[in-house]
């Protein structure tokens, strides 16, 4: 794709799907027309130029598409489904307490009847225009199994006859856990290296606050996310390669940002109910106040543990172990811990091997971190600071 229709392709496949969905209520069949249409693009575009409304030129021709396949068919679905897209430019906007596409596809999928992992998975697909190895990385596990998930999950929402509606009030708690999760996942996906997957998160985690005020964790992922983006400006140098945070300068930060989220973990805490989200955003909010203090990390994630024990939340801990036990005390901490296909993992050993004065380790350990990751930055860093030693 030429950058013009990859920018389009990120910003609006999400809402393409979301639209056809709506009115089909056939997964493939929307993926299938959507994809067709960025395929139309591909080869016309080039020549005539990007539409003056490129988001409204993808959903009508995907609406096309869709048409001209489904009147090759002749099973009744097939004509009801035609009709539906037909009438889809004139049809009322559907009632219920989510009005947003994207924001409503996300809670359609996340339907009970679906496995967790499921639901998350094809959410990102579909909204995101994740590929299957992105959201494989995002789950710390092989290709293969995120692709049966995906076509488990589906199979499941044709047999099972789940409708295609916006959810009930009462549905929404129940299935915020997972919406959550979607949200957070295209976020960090963005984080690596996409700005707008992170706009489009942030967007839809304001939506998700003011829909659920009482839900704290809501709340929580929103504070998590602008706390974190307050920082792009300093991730990466001139050169595009990563920086830590230790090495950032505070003042370039998005200081409006920063007092956003802030405020907004302030509003968690005066609610004590803690919950993943809110104590991650709490660990934001210290790192905002430079220099860090890691002694109330440590604290933070000691309960984050207790709320939702992970190994790479066990790896993070011991970041903060290192800064107030020591590094031979977090290494030990680091090798129990079962991520050998996590990059992180790998680098952060590296560093503690590093300041132990371990450096043929280190080296060996930051190649292997270069090896697993697929961020250029990240690669850039973990390549020099081996070279370095």
């Amino acid at each position: 794709m030429t950058p013009d229709i990859e920018g389009v392709f990120r910003e609006e496949y999400g809402r393409a799907v979301a639209v056809l969905v709506r009115f089909l209520g056939d997964i493939d069949l929307a993926e299938e027309a959507v994809q067709d249409a960025f395929t139309t693009a591909v080869r016309r575009w080039p020549e005539t130029g990007v539409p003056p409304s490129p988001a409204g030129w993808i959903i009508t021709t995907a609406r096309n598409r869709a048409i001209d396949r489904l009147r090759r068919e002749s099973t009744r679905e097939a004509r009801h489904a035609e009709a539906a897209l037909l009438q889809a430019p004139d049809a009322p906007p559907e009632e219920g307490p989510v009005r947003d596409e994207r924001l409503r596809l996300i809670f359609t999928c996340c339907h009970p009847a679906l496995a967790p992992q499921a639901q998350v998975a094809l959410t990102l697909r579909l909204l995101g225009g994740l590929s299957t190895a992105q959201i494989a990385r995002a789950f710390l596990v092989p290709e293969p199994t995120t692709a049966q998930r995906l076509v488990r999950a589906k199979a499941k929402i044709r047999d099972a006859r789940i409708p295609y509606r916006v959810p009930r009030d009462a549905d929404l708690p129940d299935r915020l856990k997972a919406v959550l999760a979607v949200v957070y996942l295209i976020f960090n996906e963005g984080y690596g290296g996409t700005p707008e997957l992170c706009a489009e998160a942030v967007r839809l985690g304001r939506l998700l606050a003011e829909l659920m005020p009482d839900e704290p964790e809501a709340t929580g992922l929103l504070a998590l996310m602008l706390l974190i983006e307050s920082r792009r400006a300093t991730r990466t140098d001139e050169r595009g390669a990563l920086v830590p945070l230790s090495e950032q300068d505070p003042a370039r930060w998005d200081r409006a940002l920063v007092a956003e989220g802030r405020s907004l973990v302030r509003r968690c805490l005066r609610r004590n109910q803690p919950g993943p989200y809110q104590i991650q955003a709490a660990i934001q909010a210290v790192h905002s106040d430079a220099p860090t203090d890691w002694g109330q990390v440590l604290r933070l994630y000691d309960q984050l543990m207790a709320v939702a024990p992970s190994p790479v939340v066990a790896l993070n801990r011991a970041v903060a172990v290192a800064e107030t036990e020591g590094p031979a005390a977090a290494l030990a901490l680091v090798d129990a811990l079962d991520l050998d296909g996590y990059h992180v993992r790998h680098a952060v050993r590296a560093d503690l091997l590093r300041r132990l004065g371990r450096e043929a380790e280190a080296a060996d350990a930051y190649a292997q971190a270069a090896a697993l990751t697929a961020n250029p930055a990240e690669r850039a860093y973990l390549e020099q600071r081996r070279r370095a030693l």
